[in-house]
């Protein structure tokens, strides 16, 4: 007899279901939280919008090879993304063949959204993400589902003794058939369920047949992207998910097993926590849109009111800026002035008090102890017309 022990294995599979009066309050949290989130968007300019995207773009790449263990570089993930966004400038350098892999599964998911997608298509993207065929050292299957004959296990290995088995998917024969479902659900289901709970849906169902050789995790993600987008009617990449799995990746892996290691097709606990950082994603790309518009605004403040303001004086006020409202640590002094801007100690002096004088910067201190900050107007919310 079969001990019915990963969600697999009950009987109801693969009719995954929730209870959506208990997942209200947080359906309701994150779709509005979504809804400030394209409003604010909304009121972008092009170059703004761009810039936003380019942002999460990078973000994404970087959060979901992050989650695997793997370290792509920011500036390497930065520029590959402004190239295929078409951004102006964007560098022509060295292209590093991890992050471009990453980005390619990431841009092939999202450029979906408007389409079905096939076993080949998912077969593309596993390509895409190992096109050495192999996964560090070892040699496995790539663009096919998985064939090996032992047993799929997530486990954390133990020295002396057995190993923790966390998870096992389905053999790797019945895998054609599983993910046969799993696409004819994700294309049928379009606009019949809630998009936040289709996203989570997929994601977990993606997981618990575990299709690959590898890679699993990065695919499911660029799933999760896909299903986001189809929900918003957009290819837009205005937030960034994986970012907040990452930043909570014990969680997002405990979650996971939680859900699939139990012959239960009741998902709501999952549903509700995936939602959860769907909301926190939004969240955390307005607060990046209200810092660049109250940037742009500051500076278009200071152009307006004071356009004879010296490079150094620009220069310390917008470092002030960025250091938000706990500003430089220990304060400005004229000493730090005099390192940031490459100015004499009496040009220091007077450009400080100068911006003093104007209402631009609060003085603190005697003598050596003199501290400076931006005064406390001078980039607020209410200066810039930057609303929460």
């Amino acid at each position: 007899m079969t001990t019915t022990r990963w969600i697999w294995q009950a009987p109801d599979w693969p009719a995954l279901h929730f209870n959506p009066q208990a997942l209200q309050p947080a359906f309701s949290a994150a779709r509005l939280a979504q809804g400030r989130l394209l409003g604010l968007a909304s009121s972008l300019q092009l170059v703004d919008l761009a810039e936003l995207q380019l942002t999460e773009w990078t973000q994404e790449a970087i959060a979901t090879a992050q989650i695997e263990g793997e370290v792509l570089q920011v500036n390497s993930v930065r520029a590959s993304a402004a190239r295929r966004l078409g951004l102006p400038g964007a560098s022509a350098g060295t292209r590093d063949p991890r992050t471009e892999a990453t980005l390619d599964v990431l841009q092939a998911a999202v450029g979906q959204w408007q389409h079905a997608i096939t076993a080949d298509d998912l077969f593309g993207w596993h390509a895409a993400l190992f096109p050495t065929g192999r996964s560090g050292m070892q040699p496995i299957v790539t663009g096919g589902w998985r064939t090996h004959p032992e047993p799929m296990q997530i486990v954390t290995p133990r020295f002396g003794k057995p190993d923790v088995v966390h998870y096992q998917a389905p053999a790797s024969a019945d895998v054609p058939a599983h993910m046969a479902e799993w696409l004819q659900w994700f294309n049928a289901s379009r606009g019949q369920i809630d998009g936040l709970a289709r996203a989570a849906l997929a994601h977990l169902w993606f997981e618990a047949v575990h299709p690959f050789e590898d890679g699993n995790g990065r695919i499911g993600r660029a799933i999760v992207e896909l299903a986001l987008a189809q929900d918003m009617q957009s290819p837009q990449r205005l937030m960034s998910v994986s970012t907040q799995l990452l930043h909570a990746r014990a969680d997002y892996y405990a979650h996971l097993q939680a859900a699939t290691g139990r012959p239960d097709v009741d998902v709501t606990p999952w549903v509700q926590w995936f939602a959860a950082r769907v909301q926190g994603a939004c969240e955390a790309a307005t607060t990046h849109i209200q810092a660049a518009l109250a940037k742009t605004r500051f500076w278009a403040r200071i152009q307006a009111d004071y356009p004879a303001l010296s490079a150094s004086q620009r220069k310390a006020l917008g470092r002030l800026f960025d250091a938000g409202p706990e500003g430089f640590a220990g304060g400005l002094s004229t000493e730090k002035y005099v390192n940031l801007t490459g100015v004499s100690r009496a040009t220091a002096y007077r450009e400080l008090t100068h911006l003093t004088e104007l209402g631009l910067l609060n003085r603190t201190g005697q003598g050596r102890g003199t501290r400076y900050g931006l005064a406390d107007d001078v980039g607020s919310a209410e200066q810039t017309g930057v609303q929460a």
